[in-house]
């Protein structure tokens, strides 16, 4: 195939992983196939492996239109740091073994845990290329938050070195919440930042989430998402589900690393009738669990670094039409009372306010159009590619077939 340049774009998940960043990384790649100004692009990743529960079958090398993927095999993890590490280690090091000797002309990185960022840094280093970051996490911000204060006070000097160095190789660095400004421009006040937020995929557009009412009676809570220490939802789940009696349940799909943790709260408390914790399902059945239930339901652990962030669940919440509970603080919260109507919010780990805000949401479907038109994931990724493009030195004359939404550019740092 002949291309008129080469992007490297790395993402730690890819589809048919199940995460947001296997989700944002793979519109973006589409996204950016589709210019059609005669580019190619690479993706390395990994081979599925978000979940241990939830396994799929997928080819280590796919072609596709301008789009090579290499997915690289690492270790079976439980989502704990310790396995974690080892998994990224295998990942790194298998993409420094096949971008040696390639050209390219930039480096992608969209990362989370800091590691893919800086695993770019040294890629586009050794290509002599310039470097985009897509920043999904303050990795340094959360670690502080999650290790004993001993444990932290060993690796803080090591990971902000790794941060600094990584931030200031960048040509652009992406901040994919508005939360983050205040940290990073006050430690990189030269550095150039956008803020293109996650967003609403194509499916959820079109599609009817209005659901029958039990024959019992019974209202549905629905969590949808990852179970580990950050969402904390064994602190919270417990509780509210004692509170709120055998009118409600709550069903919690997803995996993660303090799921055990939430099915050993549940049973202590006796709740397996009011509480169910289900699996990793496929988008498709997960649209269907959106459908059924009555209520959806955010939670973020409190933690400081957790007021930064702005959760992707957000907008496939919100594009259901569904009442939404959220137990956030910080940035979500404000972006949840500023953007999406019929949402109750309260403070992180409270399960009886968390009860009493559930009391003030408005039952049935709420008209969120006009979110779902602004945070339209196709049309953000759009831009962002054309940023992309513009930074390699290739955007003139690429033809782009959406509007656009400058809104998200002019908060540039």
């Amino acid at each position: 195939m002949s291309c008129s340049f080469n992007i490297l774009v790395l993402s730690f998940y890819y589809r048919p992983d199940l995460s947001a960043g296997s989700f944002r990384a793979t519109a973006f790649v589409e996204t950016l196939a589709a210019a059609g100004d005669g580019g190619c692009i690479e993706v390395l990743t990994t081979m599925p492996n978000r979940y241990r529960s939830f396994a799929q079958e997928c080819a280590p090398i796919e072609h596709g239109n301008r789009v090579c993927i290499y997915r690289i095999p690492t270790l079976e993890h439980r989502s704990g740091m310790f396995d974690q590490t080892l998994a990224f280690m295998r990942y790194a090091w298998g993409v420094l073994r096949h971008v040696r000797g390639r050209r390219y002309h930039l480096v992608y990185a969209t990362s989370s845990r800091l590691f893919t960022a800086f695993l770019g840094a040294v890629c586009a280093g050794r290509a002599r290329v310039p470097l985009y970051l897509d920043i999904r996490d303050i990795f340094t911000d959360t670690i502080k938050d999650v290790l004993s204060p001993s444990r932290s006070w060993l690796l803080m000097p090591v990971l902000r070195a790794i941060e600094r160095y990584t931030v200031e190789k960048a040509a652009r660095v992406n901040l994919v919440s508005e939360g983050f400004r205040d940290y990073f421009v006050s430690r990189f006040p030269r550095q150039h930042f956008s803020f293109f937020t996650n967003g609403v995929d194509d499916e959820f557009f079109g599609m009817d989430f209005h659901g029958q009412a039990r024959a019992d009676g019974k209202r549905v809570i629905l969590y949808a998402g990852n179970m580990g220490e950050g969402q904390g939802l064994h602190h919270v789940v417990p509780e509210m589900a004692q509170r709120l009696g055998s009118d409600y349940e709550i069903w919690l799909v997803g995996d993660g690393g303090r799921r055990q943790a939430l099915l050993d709260a549940v049973e202590r408390a006796g709740l397996g009738d009011r509480v169910r914790v289900m699996p990793p399902v496929e988008r498709s059945r997960l649209l269907e669990l959106y459908r059924g239930s009555d209520y959806l339901f955010l939670h973020l652990n409190d933690f400081d670094a957790f007021r930064k962030v702005l959760p992707s669940k957000i907008f496939e919440y919100a594009a259901t039409g569904k009442p939404i509970l959220a137990g956030v603080a910080g940035h979500a919260a404000t972006f949840l009372r500023t953007n999406v109507r019929n949402t109750a919010i309260f403070p992180p780990c409270d399960a009886a306010a968390g009860v009493r805000a559930l009391s003030t949401l408005q039952s049935g479907h709420t008209d969120r159009s006009d979110f779902l038109d602004r945070y339209r994931r196709s049309r953000i990724m759009q831009e962002m590619a054309e940023d992309v493009l513009a930074v390699c030195g290739r955007g003139a004359g690429v033809q782009m077939t959406s509007p656009t939404q400058k809104e998200n550019r002019s908060a540039q740092g």
